[in-house]
This record gives C-alpha cells, sequence and structure tokens, in this order.
C-alpha cells in the first residue's frame, strides 16, 4: 500500500535518529510538529506549559495509558526492524 511508505519511512527515520542522538532526538520531533505560534507561547510561559503537558499526561495515562504504550512499542519495534532489514540488505549486497 502507498501511504504505508511514508509511515515507515519516517519512522525509521525516527529510529535512526534515536539510535545516533539519543532521547533527546523524541523531543527535537515533536518541536518540528508544533506550530511557530505554539513555540512563541512556550518560550513565553515556561511553567504553565510544563504544568498543562503535566496534566495532560496524567489525563492520558490514566485514560489510556495501555494504548500509548502499545503504540510507542509497535512505533520502535517498527524502526527497529526496518534498519536491521536495511542493514542486512546492504551486508548482503542485494
Amino acid at each position: 500500500m502507498d501511504y504505508e511508505d511514508p509511515l515507515r519511512e519516517r519512522a525509521a527515520s525516527i529510529g535512526a535518529s534515536i539510535a545516533e542522538n539519543g532521547p533527546g532526538a523524541i523531543f527535537d520531533e515533536i518541536e518540528n510538529l508544533l506550530p511557530e505560534a505554539w513555540r512563541d507561547q512556550i518560550r513565553a510561559f515556561p511553567v504553565a506549559t510544563v504544568l498543562v503537558g503535566f496534566g495532560i499526561g496524567i489525563f492520558l495515562g490514566m485514560k489510556k495509558g495501555d494504548e500509548i504504550i502499545a503504540a510507542g512499542t509497535a512505533l520502535v519495534t517498527s524502526a527497529a526492524m526496518s534498519n536491521i532489514s536495511q542493514f542486512t540488505q546492504h551486508v548482503g549486497g542485494h
């Protein structure tokens, strides 16, 4: 299916970025998702932003914790398998 390829490529890219740069790459990816107006608000009110984020995290953790963990695990597993597949194709010369 054509619509899955960009998603898999993006997941593989994020997985490779995390492998190279560590967990800080996740924050860089989140920052790229936010519109510039939101970034300005976050810079202006950092304490309020942390409190709102904490509240949302607690709420989501209580309501959707299992689903969030499953989705995160699937994303990391997909990225790892994609990287392993690319590595074995590179080493195998195919």
